[in-house]
């Protein structure tokens, strides 16, 4: 079966624990943080993630996020 899939820019994760899943991702698997936004109106951080200078990933907190299994942005 040929990928049809070339490439990914980005991808969102939501979560609940915001400090836990920064240090997971930049010091566990040593990802890059390249920006880092708190939006009071949510009482959210969004941190940008680079994977190499293509890709990132956008990590959202929110103090309560919905279980969403179905939609994309989802909480798991």
């Amino acid at each position: 079966m040929q990928m049809l899939l070339k490439s990914i820019h980005h991808v969102a994760i939501i979560c609940s624990d915001y400090e836990k899943s920064k240090r997971f991702y930049t010091e566990v698997l040593g990802l890059e943080a390249i920006g880092e936004h708190y939006r009071e109106e949510r009482q959210s951080y969004k941190l940008d993630l680079a994977i190499h200078e293509h890709y990132q990933i956008e990590l959202f907190s929110f103090p309560d996020p919905p279980e969403r299994k179905s939609y994309p942005e989802a909480a798991v």
